[in-house]
């Protein structure tokens, strides 16, 4: 999947437009992916393909918690909102196995 498909496909999810807003989205939902994935390989820089719809998928998440960073709980008018934590929830990225090495 190409990064203009991610835009593309993050657009219809998330409503938003700017696609620089968008773009730093995706980086850092990659980023996240990236820090799960090789935890003692940061010379890793991109996402595994088959990791793309969970990066859309986190990213779009971020994008809808914005304002409401680190919110662990409100109600109002019938709505209760809380937050596994102030990141990405596990919950998210627990398809995203920790790449292992020999010593």
């Amino acid at each position: 999947m190409t990064e203009s498909e991610k835009l593309e496909m993050l657009k219809s999810m998330s409503g938003e437009t700017d696609e620089g807003l968008l773009l730093i989205y995706l980086t850092l939902a990659g980023q996240k992916i990236l820090e799960r994935a090789f935890p003692f390989h940061p010379e890793v820089t991109e996402v595994p393909a088959k990791y793309n719809l969970t990066q859309i998928e986190v990213a779009c998440y971020l994008i809808n918690k914005r304002g409401a960073e680190g919110q662990t709980g409100h109600s109002e008018n019938g709505i209760a909102r809380q937050y596994e934590n102030a990141s990405v929830p596990k919950s998210m990225l627990r398809d995203v196995i920790p790449a292992a090495s020999a010593i």
